[in-house]
Parts: C-alpha cells; sequence; structure tokens
C-alpha cells in the first residue's frame, strides 16, 4: 500500500526544490538585466575626449588674467609672455555625455608617451570645470605662473628644442563619475605650430580596456 504520508513529503519537498531553482533563475536574469540596465545608462553619459580635427572651429580662449588666445582646430597653442607661460589645445568629445573637465598634467620629457598615467592627486586642477557637449568642440587651458616651477622650465626646454610634449587629461561624466584620462602628444611642426593627437585612454572608476 502506498505510504501517502510520504509521497505528501516528497511531492513538498520537489515542489520547494522547483520553487527555490525558480527563484534562484529569476534573481539571476533580473540581477543581470539591472547590469545591462547600468551599463545601458553610464554608456548614455559617457564622454570621450580627443583632440579636435583640423576640419574644426577655432577656440577663443580668455585666462582670469583676460590674456586671450585662439586655437585652431587639431592644434595646441603655447605661449610665453610676461613671465607667465601659457598653453591651450582644442578638443572634441566623441561621446554620448557631456564631458567636465577637472585637471591637466603637462610631461615636456622626450619619453612622456610611454610614462603610465599620473594620479588623479597630480593633476592640476582647472580653475573653472571646462563643459564639452557630447559631439562637439572645446579646448584645455593653463598655465605656469612660478618661476621656480621644475615643468615650466623643462617645457621651456621643449619649446626651445621643439621636441614632443605629453598632455593629460583628467575628466569625468556631469554627475562626477566614469573618470577618465586622455593622453594627446603636441608635435611641433616646420610652420612653428603644434599639432594635437589623441595617444590612450585610461580608465579611473571601471574596468580598464587593456
Amino acid at each position: 500500500m502506498a505510504d501517502w504520508a510520504t509521497i505528501t513529503s516528497a511531492a513538498t519537498a520537489a515542489g520547494t526544490f522547483a520553487l527555490a531553482v525558480s527563484t534562484v533563475l529569476s534573481t539571476r536574469s533580473a540581477n543581470q538585466a539591472a547590469r545591462v540596465a547600468e551599463r545601458s545608462m553610464l554608456a548614455s553619459l559617457r564622454p570621450l575626449v580627443l583632440a579636435s580635427r583640423h576640419q574644426d572651429p577655432p577656440e577663443k580662449v580668455t585666462w582670469l588674467d583676460l590674456h586671450p588666445l585662439q586655437v585652431p582646430g587639431g592644434q595646441a597653442v603655447i605661449e610665453e609672455t610676461d613671465g607667465v607661460t601659457y598653453f591651450a589645445v582644442g578638443l572634441r568629445n566623441a561621446g554620448n555625455g557631456v564631458a567636465v573637465l577637472h585637471g591637466w598634467y603637462m610631461n615636456p620629457r622626450e619619453d612622456a608617451t610611454f610614462h603610465p598615467h599620473p594620479e588623479p592627486e597630480e593633476f592640476r586642477r582647472l580653475t573653472r570645470d571646462l563643459y564639452i557637449p557630447a559631439g562637439d568642440t572645446g579646448f584645455c587651458q593653463g598655465a605656469f605662473r612660478e618661476a621656480d616651477d621644475p615643468d615650466r622650465e623643462e617645457l621651456h626646454a621643449a619649446l626651445v628644442e621643439r621636441r614632443r610634449i605629453g598632455l593629460d587629461i583628467l575628466y569625468g561624466d556631469h554627475e562626477g563619475g566614469q573618470r577618465t584620462i586622455t593622453r594627446l602628444g603636441l608635435m611641433p611642426t616646420d610652420s612653428g605650430a603644434w599639432l594635437a593627437t589623441t595617444a590612450r585612454h585610461w580608465n579611473l572608476d571601471r574596468i580598464d580596456p587593456r
């Protein structure tokens, strides 16, 4: 004769197990969907800063001391005047979100291209945040004002010797996340101009592609 109590217990256990498996699978699916949704949202906010193109319009740049410069597309301008070294470089945002520029780090040494990126605290903070809308152009600007600044001395030597200069730019999205460092190379030309090229990118707040 069938032991109905045992059969009932076994059926209950099987049902409970099936429910547990279903719950686990459902939770995994929900978590995966949430991750996909989060990645999609972040991608919609993610900026990607590059050197501007030669056909992009020039950028008019002014410092707090009212010193003006005009930067052609695809170039950087470096000027030494009145004891101050000014620089500005044309940029383009190829990402989906607004780029908020936070700081810069200039390396005028010859092997700058192959150096690892500096830490965020090593960047020189901008006096004001600079914004570049998605698909639009903008610029990064900076100045060396202290006479005993060793980087200024190195930059002066690079200008005289007409050698390549490295420029790292720290930026993120408009919510303060997805921080990225883009390295540019500033290359001298026979005409006296400085061409700006994009060298590398590093992700600081998510997995780096390399």
